[in-house]
């Protein structure tokens, strides 16, 4: 473990969440500094058991969105775990859960009941549905999120959907989560008030799909169909030997990238000159590219594209990620030695700060693993937390 440099360094944090929304938002938190303490039940995340793992409870994907925090197992079900957290929350900045609110409230501890502990206290409540509407009880998991939010429409077409397949809502709203937490967190640094700060899944995504989705429905009445058209007629460009995406993106661009490959004509039929005419044509643009593309190897095309100084990559395997040229020289990806699951490959903070820097300062925890410690720090005696233990209330290794 390493002393957190990032901006948030100082800053508490609660985490009652799981899976990955939750997670996510929590672990960036610690990646900018923060102090983050990880409450799982006692059978822990049900995260830590998804996916390939070396021992059971550790697997990948549970590591990847649980550095940089400490883990306290607490059975929020019994008295005892009740009363344990409700010791913790004068002690810290914030507290992030995507527990269901009618849930917490149960529990006792909703926003109202914890503001009482802790008025300074930002709770911030990852849910899936806006809680002023109808379907705020409903449980809301990515793929319902992208099929509510119309995102599902977009990518596929209204009578034939399909999925990303990423959990894009999911560390999308996690994102939204951090800036929306940080935001609380230096409101309250100039007034002194603590809130209650609300991201919801379906609203936060619907809002992101919305941008260029809406296309012609963005007036009213409408002028147009909804859809981008480019986002449907996008596609990697065949190669001689492998794949490549090139996209010219001003009409003197296009006019010297057709002028490069021997085919000047097409300036004219596609009318890339003008934006607009660009747009429309932008299937038969496609068309073209992937008529032109098998003419050179990839390498050939990279040379020329970048003396054109024409936007353009090859492929990444996800197999070969970390050897990706631009990835390789910034050292994204970082090989760390685990002190129970041995080497682990994850990727480093990509945000930077130029005074603060984020950072891996500690891995991902085992279950329970810091459970006396965070109680110590808490006011609870080594007698009371053995106690907590031998009833079952506090896991611990």
């Amino acid at each position: 473990m390493t002393t957190p440099t990032g901006p948030l360094s100082g800053i508490r944090v609660l985490d009652l969440t799981s899976v990955l929304f939750g997670p996510y938002a929590a672990q960036m938190l610690g990646d900018w500094g923060a102090d983050v303490i990880k409450i799982e039940p006692p059978s822990g995340d049900t995260w830590r058991y998804t996916g390939v793992f070396r021992n059971r409870g550790m697997s990948g994907q549970f590591m990847a969105v649980n550095r940089n925090k400490r883990s306290l197992a607490l059975d929020l079900k019994h008295p005892d775990g009740k009363a344990a957290l409700a010791r913790l929350i004068p002690t810290v900045d914030a507290l992030v859960t995507n527990v269901r609110p009618a849930a917490m409230a149960r529990l006792g501890f909703g926003y109202g009941d914890c503001a009482k502990l802790n008025p300074r206290l930002i709770y911030a409540a990852a849910t899936g549905f806006g809680q002023d509407g109808p379907w705020a009880a409903r449980p809301a998991f990515d793929e319902i999120i992208q099929a509510a939010s119309g995102l599902a429409s977009s990518i596929g077409s209204d009578e034939e959907p399909e999925f990303v397949p990423s959990l894009i809502g999911d560390k999308i709203c996690a994102m939204a989560m951090v800036g929306a937490v940080s935001a609380a967190l230096f409101r309250r640094e100039r007034t002194g008030q603590g809130q209650m700060v609300e991201v919801p899944m379906l609203e936060t995504i619907a809002g992101f799909n919305s941008i260029e989705m809406l296309g012609g429905h963005a007036f009213d009445p409408p002028i147009g169909p909804t859809g981008y058209k480019r986002m449907k007629n996008r596609r990697p460009v065949k190669t001689k030997d492998g794949w490549l995406t090139m996209l010219p993106y001003s009409g003197d661009n296009w006019c010297a990238f057709f002028e490069a490959v021997g085919r000047p004509d097409l300036s004219d039929e596609l009318g890339v000159r003008d934006p607009v005419l660009r747009s429309q044509n932008i299937d038969k643009v496609y068309d073209r590219m992937s008529e032109i593309g098998p003419t050179r190897t990839t390498a050939e095309w990279e040379e020329l594209l970048l003396r054109l100084d024409v936007p353009h990559t090859a492929f990444a395997r996800l197999t070969e990620i970390g050897d990706q040229p631009h990835l390789a020289a910034v050292g994204l990806f970082a090989d760390i030695d685990h002190p129970t699951e041995g080497r682990i490959r994850q990727a480093r903070p990509a945000t930077k700060f130029s005074e603060s820097p984020a950072g891996i300062h500690r891995m991902a925890p085992r279950l329970g693993e810091h459970s006396r410690e965070v109680l110590r720090e808490a006011g609870l005696s080594d007698a009371e937390i053995e106690s907590l233990v031998a009833n079952k209330a506090v896991g611990a290794p």
